[in-house]
Formats: C-alpha cells, structure tokens, sequence
C-alpha cells in the first residue's frame, strides 16, 4: 500500500470515529433558517454540504485545511529554485490535513508519474471529435473514455463491502488526477497545434510535465502552472463544479463519471468561462478605446458605458468574498515579478484600480473587488497561450485535486446520496394560505 493511502486510511478511521460521536452528540441541534428566496435563488447561502478541503472566508478568502494562500505559498514545498507551491502539496494537505514535507511531495510526484499512462482508446474518441469542438467537449470526452479503467466500478460490479469503496475511490482518484496533464496538453496540441504531440518528461512535476506536453518551456511558465494549478484547486464545496462531483458521487457513480459531470458543470459560462470573458472584454475594449495601454480615465469612462448599457464587467464580485479576492493578488504579485512591463497586465492592473470605485458608487453591490478570473488570462496571454477557450481546460485539471480528494473523503466517510426535498409554487402558496407543510422531513 501507498504510504499515502495508508496515511489517508488512519487519518480516515479517526475521523469516522469523531464525526460518529459529534452527531450521536449534536445531531439535532439546528445551524440556521433557510427563507423562500433562498429557496429560489439559488440555495445562496444555505449550509447544506460538507466539505472537509477547504472553507471560503467572506473577509480573508479561501482556505485551505485552515491555511492561506499567502501561507501556502510560503510553506508548500517547491521544486529546487523555485519560488512557486507545487500543486502535489496542496492535494496531500487536502487530502491529509497535515502540511506535506519535501519527500511527501516527491514520493507523491513519483506515484502521479508511475501512474500517468492514458490508454490509446481514449486518444482515438477525442479523435473522433471535429476539429471545431469547444476544448472542454474534448476533455471531459478523453476523461468518460477512461472509465473503463476504473478500479471502482470493476469492484462494485463484483461486490465489495461499502466499507471499502474508499480504497477504490482512492485508486481511482490517483490514476484520474495523474493522468488529465496528458490530456489536457492532447487536446491543447491537438485544436491548435496540428495535432503535433510532445511526449512527457518524466523528470519534471506534475504541473511542469503540464506545460512542457502543451509546448511551453520556459521555467517562469512552469511556475505559472505551478501556481494557477495551486490557487484554482478548490473553493469549497458549494461551488457547481465541486457539487456536482459530490452530488454525482453520493450515488456511487466512480470518480470518472463524477468529476466528468463536474467539468461539464465548470463548462458553463456562469462558472468556468469567466476568465476567458475577461481577456475577450478587455480585447474589446482596447480595439474600441484604439489603444493597447488605455488610460485610467479612458477605462473609466468605458466601464461607465458598460454599465449603463445593462452589462456587468466580468472579473468583478464575487458570491461570497467581500474583499479582493487573494488569488487575485497573488497573480498580481507574480506579474510585477515576470511581467511588470507587459501592456495587458498593466491594463489589468488599471482596471483594478478604477472599476471597485465605480461600483461601490452604485450602491448595490456588496462585492465590488476581483475575483481570480480577472487576472489570471492576461498572465497566460503573455506567454503567447491566446486560445482563451483552452482557459477552462487549466481550471479543470486544477479543480480536480479538490474535487476528488473531497470525494475520497465522502465514501471514507460513508457519506449518503444526495437528496434534498423539493417543492412547487402552487404548494408554497398552499402553505403560505395556512395549507399544510413544505418543510421536508
């Protein structure tokens, strides 16, 4: 056995045994009231999941098993000289809720590589797809083709003991997030770069084998990866993306077919598209303008029009966060580091420092700060990766680490399907004319 699973197994068995005596102990206690329009708008701010890798702090932003970005970045362990977390950390302090030393990173680098072989089958149905495929048709297809290697279901088909549906989760787990580099860069060589593929480096991290395979060499990239693959890997459970693999979870579907369902959730231009809104609305913006380095008073004047016109300007609030998102600012930080002189990143720095004034002047809006997406595209439009639609390809390999390494700790847990009570308008008006309950038991 792995010493990872072997760590996660007795990390596993305590928790059971905590959380079995805090309900025995506080299970009925009650934690809130949800109103109607909750109810209708979305669940927003109802606490109904639980999820152990992370929790978002409306004031300080996310973190993870209690830890900061800032403080990842400082105490994660990096490849030799370099400054950036490696995302392998973060999945073993997500997983294990200890913070990994340098040979745990390494042992966990070494497992993702032995583990990364993807079967030709699954190349061949991202072949058969159109040239003209949105990237993520092209990801979540490699990743449905891989289910028929999952150890979950082969297992369940047989019959095993529910006790043990973590072990299968878990391989899975380990061969699904060790292998979505290679197909992410497939994809990538293939819609953009004449199909011409490079092989992994077997030598290099899990998000620096990432970038190489995509074809990008220089090390200031790798650490890019390095840290979009950290700051994007979770943000709480609630999220549609992460729910989604929960709730696709809770009915025993293997990590193929849960994480599959979530990227199609992350697909949509609610969740996932917002970072490639983003670039797109500031290319327009600088066509429009005439300039490649607008003026602060020219954006300000843009982003008025804009918002007269009924339009939001994407990168800005945020559901939660009441304060610049520090993801935000870390991308920040790393373009004053690489990049300080680049006209797009100043613009985005430009647009930081006019657009939260603008709306806090309307009044309305609780969060006026940006959020990642807002960053995050022009870095990567500086090292000459401008196919914006392939944004959400990176965002999903990072999420994964969350994701899954949540969904470990579902079936670790023995946590039960899903299946929160439902109801119609007319029986809310039936409740509200004193007409029976809508309260589900």
């Amino acid at each position: 056995m792995e010493f990872i699973k072997e760590r996660f197994k007795a990390k596993a068995d305590a928790a059971n045994a905590e959380l079995k005596e805090l309900l025995k102990q506080n299970g009925s206690k009650k934690i809130g009231e949800v109103t109607l329009s909750q109810v209708y708008q979305g669940m927003r701010g109802i606490t109904g999941l639980v999820s152990e890798t992370s929790l978002l702090d409306a004031q300080e932003g996310i973190r993870f098993r209690g830890y900061s970005i800032p403080e990842l970045q400082q105490q994660l362990p990096k490849v030799p000289g370099g400054t950036e977390p490696l995302p392998e950390g973060l999945f073993y302090l997500m997983l294990l809720g200890e913070m990994p030393s340098e040979d745990d990173v390494h042992h966990l680098t070494s497992i993702w590589q032995r583990r990364s072989h993807v079967p030709v089958h699954v190349f061949d149905t991202i072949d058969a797809l159109p040239l003209g495929a949105h990237p993520m048709t092209m990801f979540v297809t490699g990743i449905m083709a891989m289910q028929t290697e999952s150890n979950f279901a082969k297992a369940y088909a047989k019959g095993i003991n529910k006790k043990d549906y973590w072990e299968y989760i878990f391989e899975d787990t380990m061969d699904l997030i060790a292998r979505l580099p290679q197909i992410a860069a497939y994809v990538y060589r293939r819609k953009y770069k004449n199909n011409e593929q490079i092989q992994p480096n077997g030598l290099l991290d899990w998000a620096g084998n990432l970038a190489h395979m995509m074809g990008f060499e220089q090390d200031s990239f790798f650490e890019l990866m390095r840290l979009y693959m950290t700051i994007h890997a979770d943000h709480e459970g609630g999220n549609v993306s992460a729910h989604t693999t929960h709730l696709v979870g809770s009915a025993l579907s293997d990590p193929y077919l849960s994480f599959a369902a979530g990227m199609n959730g992350l697909a949509g231009p609610l969740h996932g598209l917002a970072n490639q809104e983003v670039i797109k609305w500031i290319f327009e913006m600088r066509e429009k303008l005439g300039t490649e380095l607008p003026t602060k008073e020219q954006i300000s004047e843009y982003v008025q029009n804009t918002l007269a016109s009924g339009k939001v300007v994407p990168g800005y609030g945020h559901a939660v966060l009441r304060k610049t998102d520090p993801r935000f600012t870390a991308q920040m930080e790393f373009g004053k580091k690489h990049m300080p002189d680049d006209p797009l990143v100043q613009t985005v720095w430009n647009i930081y420092e006019t657009v939260p004034p603008i709306l806090q002047s309307l009044g309305k809006i609780k969060n006026p700060w940006p959020n990642v997406d807002a960053h995050s595209g022009a870095l990567l439009v500086n090292y000459g990766l401008v196919e914006y639609e392939f944004y959400t390809v990176l965002f999903g390999v990072s999420r994964s680490l969350g994701v899954l390494a949540s969904l470990c700790w579902d079936r670790a847990l023995g946590l039960p399907i899903e299946r929160p009570k439902s109801i119609t308008t007319a029986s809310v008006k039936d409740w509200l004319d004193g007409k029976g309950e809508i309260w589900g038991e």
